[in-house]
């Protein structure tokens, strides 16, 4: 009867293992399976902290906007009909009195037209610019960029074969009447009717139909840049008396307009300068700022007396208004805690083995050195920094509270003088992570927004660049061990 027992039971064990499958990765399987479990069970329950790496910067990044160029600009025509020989160059500065073109009845003969390297690497460099710089959204740019490019080639071709210097002229600015005919001869071959310029100004070869258009007279439509038209009026072929040459820009003070939104308008109305940002060049000028009404919208005005040269060709500038002017350290405001300690002047203070801290005094001649951690030093309100020499100014040190208790005796051991806690202050700051514990930093709040903050980064005890605070400070205490 046993024997039949024990040859029953290897044949149960086989069959539950094939049930079961019972074996050393079943096992396995089974512990890692609970320990998972355990893993997520803890995850899901604990707090999660989050921590956030200081960084340095302003509140947030200034706005940016499109400006309408508004300047004094007039179109100069042709007096005569013939072939043109251009001597100005595109965006340069000319005198009154100074050759603009040339008019001949015959085409002056000219070599084909090719490129010196230099000039052949400017067309190049426009091209690169023009290419990093490309918007989908502003496809109208292409053609003005076309125009320009090919007006620019046909001048370095008419200045290759023709002397580009101009009349010349006396130390005031007037032309040389001397009659020197052989010497014109030579400046400006062919038989060629000379045109100046009427007055000082930049020379542009396009026109726009925004010439002579003033502030006041800027409406809504203005703006569109998908109706904007730019004409190129360099050309090869026989000019028309009337027909249009040139534009010429007469004085250096210039104006850009931007639409504001109620917000920006908000911001923006107790402003009477700015400080503007050029995105084309990353050059930066001030300008005078007012807001105006254009068919019942807002408008900012920014007025300039100088740098027009540089964006002469462009009728409409992105731009940067400077206007977060606050740098410091970047924190959220989530981050911020506020905690109370005891205040101690600094009178109080004593060094022992390099160490600060204060000497409490406990009766009966009985004293005993306490080495504490200070928070924050601050001006003694109390004493005018009149009344002493500025490395001498006394402080205030914030104290933790769980140093002293309230009604404990301090003693300066040099003058006898005994001081009773009790007083207590407010400080802001946030817990620092650095070392995997949270540690209260002081800060000084200089600007804030509904998320972030800018806090000063010369605070004493304060947070420097790259520290590691707790982002979420309303789950965390002080000395709370993280990681």
């Amino acid at each position: 009867m046993s024997d039949n027992k024990s040859k029953k039971m290897p044949g149960i064990l086989a069959r539950l293992r094939m049930v079961v499958g019972l074996n050393i990765g079943t096992i396995m399987f089974g512990i890692l399976f609970i320990y998972m479990a355990f893993s997520a069970i803890l995850y899901f329950t604990t707090t999660h902290i989050e921590s956030y790496q200081v960084t340095s910067g302003p509140l947030s990044r200034n706005e940016t906007y499109t400006g309408l160029a508004i300047r004094e600009e007039s179109l100069c025509k042709a007096d005569s009909s013939g072939y043109i020989t251009y001597y100005a160059r595109e965006g340069s500065k000319i005198n009154a009195s100074g050759a603009v073109y040339g008019l001949s009845d015959t085409k002056t003969a000219s070599a084909p037209a090719s490129l010196a390297p230099e000039e052949l690497s400017k067309v190049r460099t426009d091209m690169m610019s023009f290419s990093k710089g490309f918007s989908s959204s502003k496809f109208n740019s292409t053609y003005s960029f076309k125009y320009e490019l090919k007006g620019n080639i046909l001048q370095y071709a008419e200045s290759g074969n023709t002397s580009s210097a101009p009349l010349t002229s006396d130390e005031d600015g007037e032309g040389n009447d001397s009659g020197d005919n052989d010497k014109t001869a030579d400046i400006y071959p062919g038989n060629q009717t000379i045109c100046q310029s009427q007055s000082d100004g930049i020379v542009l070869y396009s026109m726009d139909n925004y010439e002579g258009k003033t502030v006041d007279a800027v409406k809504a439509e203005d703006f569109d840049q998908n109706s904007y038209h730019e004409t190129d009026l360099k050309t090869s072929d026989k000019v028309k008396a009337g027909d249009d040459i040139y534009t010429i820009i007469t004085d250096e003070r210039w104006s850009l307009l931007i639409p504001l939104s109620d917000r920006q308008v908000e911001k923006l109305k107790d402003r009477s300068t700015i400080r503007v940002k050029f995105l084309k060049d990353d050059m930066t000028q001030n300008g005078d700022f007012s807001i105006i009404t254009i068919d019942g919208d807002k408008y900012g005005q920014i007025d300039f007396n100088k740098g027009l040269i540089r964006y002469a060709s462009d009728r409409f500038l992105d731009i940067e208004l400077v206007t977060n002017t606050v740098v410091g350290l970047k924190i959220p405001l989530t981050s911020i805690v506020t905690k109370d300690f005891y205040v101690i002047p600094s009178r109080m203070a004593t060094t022992q083995d390099n160490q600060t801290g204060f000497t409490l005094y406990e009766g009966k001649n009985k004293t005993t050195f306490k080495n504490v951690s200070i928070y924050a030093s601050i001006d003694d309100s109390s004493v005018s920094k009149l009344a002493v020499d500025e490395a001498e100014q006394p402080q205030i040190y914030y104290v933790d509270k769980s140093s002293f208790k309230e009604g404990d005796a301090l003693i300066n051991t040099d003058t006898g003088e005994k001081y009773v806690i009790g007083e207590t202050d407010t400080l802001e700051g946030v817990y620092c992570i650095n070392k995997g514990y949270a540690v209260f930093r002081r800060i000084e709040i200089l600007d804030e927004n509904e998320e972030y903050a800018i806090v000063s980064k010369n605070t004493t005890y304060g947070l420097s660049r790259y520290d590691h605070i707790v982002r979420n400070a309303d789950k965390v205490k002080e000395e709370d061990i993280l990681y």
